[in-house]
């Protein structure tokens, strides 16, 4: 059997909320916006998952875990993600990892 375990990191959990007055953002827009905030914060910030309230897209796209949470989540929690950019209250989320 193979236990996954979250890595450990100096960086507590963080959550930095950003609000685009953009009708036609999309993701690649958003990606974008994700990553440059990100690497402010850690130049070597790793996307890890994301996930779109506004087209029901995520990444990884393959169920994972069984534990009943979405498996983006499931995939970006086994890895010790610490940073989620979150863009218009969850229409578009990225989890990250910052080392």
């Amino acid at each position: 059997m193979v236990e996954l375990h979250a890595t450990s990191s100096p960086y507590s959990l963080d959550t930095v909320n950003l609000h685009v007055d953009d009708p036609d953002l999309d993701i690649v827009a958003a990606s974008a916006m994700a990553k440059t905030t990100a690497r402010k914060m850690d130049s070597n910030a790793m996307m890890l998952a994301y996930h779109s309230n506004k087209t029901g897209t995520f990444w990884p796209n393959y169920e994972c875990g069984g534990s009943g949470q979405p498996p983006w989540l499931v995939f970006a929690e086994a890895r010790g993600y610490n940073l989620k950019i979150d863009i218009n209250d969850g229409e578009y989320e990225f989890f990250y990892i910052r080392f």
